[in-house]
């Protein structure tokens, strides 16, 4: 077994990242921004300012520097490609995006629809973003 590219996870990691900001923009601040607005003039709280957004841009490059260490860790079991892209990005899609929306359904603090559309997006975002930043990986 070859040792983890340390270099490359950063490089493709933030590849991801930037995969996975574009999403949540889109999907935040485009999709679902009324849905958001209504929930969160609900609870009494303001829309998410300049400190919540960096938080957020910087955990989506975290989530993506995570994406290419996965992919380059079972990359020596499942072999280097697109699989094997698609199987870490999925796992972190089931680990950061389904278990902890799902999770907070039945809390009932947000709408339902706020989750499952985040849920089913991340789907189709951590797949992708993890193929991209893989594209980048080399041993």
């Amino acid at each position: 077994m070859g040792k983890i590219n340390y270099g490359r996870v950063v490089l493709g990691g933030l590849i991801a990242g930037v995969v996975m900001n574009i999403g949540e923009t889109v999907l935040n601040t485009v999709v679902l921004a009324k849905d958001w607005e209504d929930a969160l003039r609900t609870i009494g709280k303001e829309p998410a300012g300049g400190t919540a957004m960096a938080v957020f841009v910087i955990l989506m490059f975290v989530l993506g520097l995570l994406s290419i260490w996965l992919y380059a860790a079972i990359r020596p079991r499942f072999g280097p490609g697109p699989k094997t892209a698609l199987c870490a990005g999925l796992a972190v899609w089931a680990l950061s995006y389904a278990f902890p929306s799902i999770s907070s359904i039945p809390m009932g603090i947000f709408p339902a629809r706020l989750f499952m559309v985040g849920t089913i997006w991340g789907l189709v975002e951590a797949p992708v973003a993890t193929l991209a930043g893989a594209w980048f990986y080399k041993e």
